[in-house]
């Protein structure tokens, strides 16, 4: 068999993550540069864990010998979390195979390309859309005229114009990876710290079109969807027929993560919602801040007491699993003003709170706000904010490190009796951020902290520096280390762990269980 034309690469945060940018442009070859390049492309995907040489081996064993005179190439998907080392392999790749083509495209070369050195390596790159754009790159640079210009902008073709990715969906693929799907693309919001900024507006796929290839899908055994979409719930009637689809097809293993918008959640799509059972729904909410002033800076839209409201009612009337998001030092947010939007996010009771620090993506408007709120951002990906203008870099480190523990004890849901008690007070933030204050004094890390290490922290924290009740504490941890599964011994539970639980038992728990684990797959 004879070595491929071109290669289609990335490299993914996780194996989990399939690249569905990488499959709309192998399902588009054939429509947009003819059958003889899709019979002509591959998909080779590699994760950012793998070793450079790993990757450079694999790819120049699928290349070949090419015969003389004959043209390959390579296209790269560039992200903000695997351009440092897709530059690594681009640069090995030019020295091993310097007549070999390579194609970039991707949000993290589509803005502010000109002093990449991953751009200065290849030969071509292709901003924005490349459905159409790469199959034509493709066929002129096997047959010809050559192309004259390095930089392409690519072309945004109509939705209709573009064919689905769907298919090109493996067997193994459906078995052991996310399926991201889209029903639309663009956003019509102008939030200034996202790259959707720049769109003009939200397209559809047209929905018929969209749900047949989801059957299809369905139909060969997927259960577990992702939506990408950055506006689910924007247009109402697209969003119930969505939902409808799937509650004609409702099985124990079926997964759904939606990206919702807060304030918008009218009476019919919450009829809609509250039909479905636990274990099945997931929205990711981005909150991202509840000062006004902020909101203002950044160009963000949000009904703060609608938000709340919407919030509320998915908690107590629905069985989705709400996963929400804030964003740390945004222009003009304090310590004090975003505890305070913690705090009255944590009173609705969502499932989590992811807290992400701000990361100046390539060509996103918040470049704006760098001067006059000081803002300082590391000069490589992935760009994350160190100081601004109300937060010193100390205080940034604080909160990162607080993060980190956040994940590790409040959305891991290994402490669901130990947490209110670490949060009592008036301000749950501020009581996260003394322990967090506290831990990093004693334990000097943020990784390899095991679930036992944990335990230990947390009675002594609570009983010793707090001051609570011991036997109170020990029996909390008690219950939630049980609870988690975990089969070691913390120092603080020596002699109660005697009695554990039947594994099969273990194995036969709650679907809203297997919803958290669902939930924890789709973290980066």
């Amino acid at each position: 068999m004879s070595p491929p034309a071109i290669i289609l690469s990335t490299l993914n945060a996780r194996y989990i993550h399939a690249s569905l940018g990488l499959r709309y442009l192998l399902a588009n070859m054939a429509r947009h540069g003819g059958s003889d390049l899709r019979e002509q492309t591959v998909l080779r995907e590699f994760t950012i864990a793998r070793p450079v040489q790993e990757i450079l081996g694999a790819l120049l064993a699928e290349l070949g010998e090419p015969a003389n005179g004959t043209t390959q190439i390579v296209g790269f998907g560039v992200y903000i979390w695997n351009v440092g080392p897709t530059t690594e392999v681009v640069r090995q790749l030019k020295l091993a195979r310097p007549a070999l083509k390579i194609v970039l495209g991707g949000p993290e070369v589509s803005h502010e390309w000109a002093d990449q050195e991953i751009v200065r390596l290849a030969d071509h790159l292709i901003t924005g859309w490349g459905d159409v754009s790469f199959p034509k790159l493709c066929r002129t640079l096997l047959h010809g005229p050559q192309p004259l210009m390095k930089v392409i902008a690519g072309e945004q073709a109509e939705l209709a114009d573009i064919d689905l990715p769907y298919a090109e969906f493996s067997t193994d693929d459906l078995a052991h990876r996310l399926l991201y799907v889209e029903a639309s693309r663009g956003c019509p919001f102008k939030c200034e710290f996202c790259l959707s900024a720049l769109d003009k507006t939200a397209w559809a796929f047209d929905q018929e079109r969209f749900l047949a290839a989801l059957e299809v899908l369905y139909q060969r055994g997927a259960r577990n969807f992702k939506f990408v979409d950055r506006t689910f719930n924007l247009k109402i009637d697209s969003s119930l027929g969505i939902l409808q689809f799937f509650l004609d097809r409702l099985t124990p293993e079926l997964f759904l993560h939606f990206e919702v918008i807060p304030d918008h959640l009218p009476e019919r799509l919450k009829a809609m919602i509250a039909r479905f059972p636990p274990g099945v729904l997931q929205f990711e909410v981005g909150i991202q801040t509840f000062n006004p002033d902020v909101q203002q800076t950044i160009s963000r839209r949000q009904d703060n007491d609608k938000t709340c409201e919407n919030l509320a009612w998915l908690v107590n009337h629905s069985h989705a699993h709400l996963h929400t998001d804030l964003i740390f030092g945004l222009p003009g947010e304090t310590l004090a003003s975003f505890a305070a939007g913690f705090d009255r996010l944590y009173a609705l009771g969502p499932h989590e709170i992811q807290l992400g620090v701000l990361k100046r993506l390539r060509g996103t408007p918040i470049a704006r706000h760098s001067a006059a709120h000081g803002m300082i951002y590391d000069a490589e990906a992935p760009y994350t904010i160190r100081q601004t203008a109300m937060i010193d870099g100390a205080t940034m480190l604080r909160f990162i490190r607080l993060a980190r523990y956040w994940d590790l004890i409040a959305n891991s849901g290994r402490f669901r009796q130990t947490l209110p008690l670490l949060l009592a007070g008036p301000s749950p933030f501020f009581a996260f951020l003394a322990f967090a204050d506290w831990f990093w004094q004693s334990a000097a890390q943020t990784s390899r902290l095991t679930p036992e290490i944990l335990v230990d922290s947390l009675f002594e924290y609570l009983s010793g520096v707090v001051g609570r009740d011991r036997e109170s504490v020990r029996q909390s941890l008690l219950a939630d280390y049980r609870a988690s599964g975990a089969r070691a011994n913390p120092a603080c539970l020596q002699g109660l762990l005697k009695d554990r639980e039947n594994p099969l038992r273990r194995a036969t728990r709650s679907l809203l269980e297997r919803q958290e684990r669902q939930a924890n797959r789709l973290k980066l």
